[in-house]
């Protein structure tokens, strides 16, 4: 693992002690203990394709996406210098009748007609490049597991990750599944705008991302719904991270246009069973977060099997 990686899991670790500590008023050297070994197991559990997966698709998705915006300036700038001088020709036009007593209607009329269609023709060229740059913006989103939006992973990349994880006939470890749904939130663009709804995506993902421990994953699972795996966790300690990640986001606001915009999630909760498919362990959770929304919002609801 490079020094970086080891600098940031170091940092990643003091910073879930201290939340730790602050979290609960009766604290033990055994609690602190338990904790730096369940971290020790993971690190030694964790393969180099697992540390990389995340950084080199990033990586990958960034540069090409780079050149895809190279192409649509390009082809932009191509169209902005066509239309210049289809303007430039049509001010030469009127220049030229200005200057004679006697005006060829025909004659200018086939002028005109011909800039015009040039000027038609341009567009469509836009629009069908742009179409062209559409598709495969689609297609590298796909093929990045990246989410365009949010730079989480997305569900195309949680299918995968969630099939290769209930595959295997006996995981000798925990981990729990957590649905997190944003409340209100055609309420929010209907007011705000659905730009205003963006960022509050891209501002939850960035909690998430900060908050998570490195071994564990989160996906866009479609709309204003995230998808949580909290990896070799016990049932107390994703409780626990499940209450910090409540009052992270409802205790900030974001910021936009002036207006302080307050938000706030409903989240289901379960357990990985050995019986578990990929539908199931979903369903469970979905349920509960069902019950969080009923019994209120802005709560967590765990749902065993």
């Amino acid at each position: 693992m490079a020094k970086i990686k080891f600098q940031s899991l170091i940092q990643e670790m003091c910073t879930n002690i201290h939340n730790f500590v602050n979290e609960n008023e009766q604290i033990s050297k055994e609690h602190i203990v338990d904790y730096l070994k369940h971290t020790a197991d993971l690190i030694s559990s964790i393969s180099n394709e697992e540390i990389n997966s995340y950084q080199t698709s990033n990586h990958n998705f960034v540069e090409d996406y780079k050149e895809i915006a190279k192409q649509t300036l390009s082809s932009y700038q191509a169209t902005n210098i066509k239309f210049t001088e289809l303007s430039s020709l049509q001010e030469e036009v009127i220049t030229e009748c200005s200057n004679v007593s006697h005006i060829d209607l025909p004659k200018l009329t086939s002028k005109f007609t011909d800039i015009q269609t040039n000027m038609i023709d341009e567009v469509n060229k836009a629009n069908s490049i742009i179409t062209q740059l559409s598709a495969q913006v689609k297609e590298l989103e796909e093929k990045s597991n990246l989410d365009s939006l949010t730079k989480v992973f997305n569900r195309g990349a949680l299918d995968t990750y969630l099939n290769k994880l209930c595959s295997q006939e006996n995981i000798k470890y925990n981990f729990h599944l957590l649905i997190l749904d944003i409340d209100d939130f055609k309420l929010i663009n209907d007011q705000f705008g659905h730009v205003a709804g963006d960022k509050i995506l891209i501002f939850i993902a960035n909690i998430l991302k900060k908050t998570l421990r490195d071994g564990d994953k989160v996906f866009r699972y479609g709309g204003e719904e995230f998808v949580i795996i909290l990896n070799r966790i016990e049932d107390e300690q994703c409780q626990m991270i499940t209450n910090r990640i409540l009052k992270l986001i409802s205790g900030n606001k974001l910021i936009y246009k002036g207006q302080n915009i307050g938000v706030t999630i409903s989240m289901g909760t379960t357990k990985y069973v050995n019986s578990d498919t990929q539908d199931t362990i979903i369903h469970r959770a979905d349920k509960a977060l069902c019950k969080a929304k009923n019994n209120g919002k802005n709560q967590v609801v765990v749902e065993l099997a």
